[in-house]
């Protein structure tokens, strides 16, 4: 009984629902576009406030509606799909899929698809289980109908009780990136929240110079594969870290290509060109760079990000409480040669530092599929003053 639990919710919740093997669930980095997604709707009552403010901003979104409620409401599926939004399949019945007789989970996902593309006269490619929930019958049920599972990667978390208009902008706003798909709600618990949310986070979205797009025209937005698993659980690990180690994207901000955090400086012997000596154990802010950003980027414009994005580091520097009292910056990697043109001085390491951090640089290629040849890594590192006099006029991208 326990194996075949396992092998009906257990083996495709690890699988699909978190590591997202067969789903979509974000896309590429390289263009600073991401994908608003709506569940639950429509509902007269809200709908047409999140489709007045999409219009607004000229922004288009992903609706994953409901079966009942599109034959209900046809006149807003029909405005969705005349201002350029995407409609797609979310339920028949809005159950959760552990919940439900595996006959009721497998024949939903067909239903769901058949009943919606009646409604906007267009095939459904993409299926939104409710909560994002999946059963062995559920993902039978999306093959037999022909459609691809939709997960997200930044949940708004509009329906909880706890959540405020701001709470939710602030939360959007801290995670977005490029290629990221946000799950919001235009009906139901969530809607109470999104609808006063919304103008300001598209205005923010906005003011950073994203393209909202649908989920369908994402760059890059596809079913994971076993070859993205590297990548996926290498971001898990940097999260990981960072957590442990207090290191945060600097400015706050997802999409900035560095995080930072407080360390005691590792290294002895280290002299900076003014003649300024940096012992081992003098407080120091490390930061890491942003890797499938720079995977995504490339050399040439992650250079230009990090101009922009070393200002947000300066002004960590000077509000975090943790880093006031850092007296240099530093980062070992193998992106000492970037780092030179940005002002930093280099150092080369110890025998046996540099083959640990080959080692890990060597991991970190191979899973986010970056060049397999790069520079020895080495020591960049700048003095804080330098560092705030260099970067710390101007605003970055996280400013306001």
């Amino acid at each position: 009984m326990a194996l075949a639990g396992l092998g009906y919710v257990g083996l495709p919740y690890l699988l699909a629902q978190r590591l997202n093997l067969g789903v979509i669930r974000e896309g590429r980095q390289a263009r600073k576009a991401l994908a608003l997604t709506f569940d639950d709707g429509p509902d007269p009552d809200t709908t047409p406030a999140v489709l007045d403010a999409l219009r607004e901003v000229g922004g288009r979104a992903t609706f994953f509606v409901l079966a009942e409620r599109a034959e209900a409401h046809p006149d807003l599926i029909g405005r969705m799909l005349a201002e350029g939004h995407e409609v797609e399949a979310h339920a028949d019945r809005h159950l959760h899929a552990w919940v439900r007789t595996p006959w009721g989970a497998f024949l939903d996902p067909l239903r769901a698809t058949r009943r919606v593309s009646a409604v906007t006269g267009r095939p459904a490619r993409l299926h939104r289980p409710p909560h994002g929930a999946y059963t062995l019958a559920t993902l039978l049920g999306q093959r037999a109908a022909g459609v691809t599972g939709a997960h997200w990667g930044i949940e708004g978390r509009d329906w909880h009780p706890a959540s405020t208009a701001e709470s939710v902008r602030q939360g959007v706003n801290a995670l977005a990136h490029p290629g990221a798909v946000v799950v919001l709600h235009d009906a139901g618990p969530g809607a109470r929240t999104t609808i006063p949310m919304l103008p300001g986070l598209l205005a923010d979205l906005g003011g950073r110079g994203y393209a909202l797009v649908p989920l369908g025209e994402l760059e890059g937005a596809r079913p994971l594969t076993v070859r993205d698993l590297p990548r996926r659980l290498m971001g898990s690990l940097d999260r990981a870290f960072d957590r442990l180690g207090n290191t945060r994207p600097a400015g706050g901000r997802a999409d900035n290509l560095f995080r930072v955090g407080r360390v005691q400086f590792p290294l002895e012997g280290v002299t900076l060109a003014d003649g300024t000596p940096i012992p081992k154990g003098t407080p120091a802010a490390e930061f890491h760079v942003n890797n499938p950003l720079l995977v995504d980027l490339g050399l040439r414009r992650s250079l230009r990000l990090a101009r922009e994005d070393l200002r947000d580091v300066a002004r960590d520097l000077q509000t975090r409480p943790e880093l006031r009292d850092a007296r240099v910056v530093f980062c070992l990697s193998a992106l000492s040669p970037l780092l030179a043109t940005l002002g930093f001085e280099t150092r080369d390491l110890s025998l046996g530092a540099t083959r640990r951090l080959r080692l890990w640089a060597g991991v970190l290629r191979r899973a986010y599929g970056s060049a397999s040849q790069a520079p020895e890594p080495r020591l960049s590192v700048m003095g804080r003053e330098a560092f705030v006099k260099r970067y710390g006029t101007g605003k970055g991208r996280g400013g306001s």
